[in-house]
């Protein structure tokens, strides 16, 4: 198996399934309505919504990275954790759709990405490559937990 296999292995455990330590986001978000992603359970903590939204943002930013986008964003800004603007059914499924064909495009780009590049700096000033794709994978495993916590909260 070749590192980059071995990346969208680990990628795939923490978005799909398999995930060593428990639910991946898709799992955790099995069953949640518009009404419970909206929620605020837990005071002062972002909405499952808001979670989501901020997952893909992480994903394209990866994915924009790998393909030669430098992708500012400011940390803490809406970009970074956009709101949603509409609370129905419709616009939470919209929402999720979002996200998983934003997590198969940086599927994508890491498959097409030489294992050349995952010692090299993804810009200069900024991590390598390796580390890039890891953080990806740590940033959706953390906000899993966030999710999972957030949805014990809703019973």
């Amino acid at each position: 198996m070749t590192e980059i296999e071995r990346i969208l292995d680990q990628l795939k455990r923490a978005f799909e399934a398999n995930a060593w330590h428990g639910p991946s986001v898709s799992e955790v978000l099995n069953g949640i309505t518009a009404e419970q992603a909206h929620a605020r359970p837990l005071r002062n903590a972002h909405s499952i919504w808001e979670l989501v939204r901020h997952i893909a943002v992480w994903e394209d930013v990866g994915r924009r990275r790998l393909s030669g986008d430098r992708a500012p964003i400011e940390i803490s800004s809406p970009e970074d954790w956009p709101p949603p603007e509409d609370t129905s059914e419709a616009a939470w499924e919209k929402a999720r759709e979002t996200l998983n064909r934003g997590h198969q495009a940086l599927v994508e780009a890491i498959g097409r990405t030489p294992e050349s590049r995952l010692d090299e700096p993804i810009f200069e000033g900024m991590s390598t490559v390796y580390v890039t794709l890891h953080g990806v994978i740590q940033h959706d495993l953390y906000h899993a937990g966030q999710i999972a916590i957030l949805k014990r909260a809703l019973k």
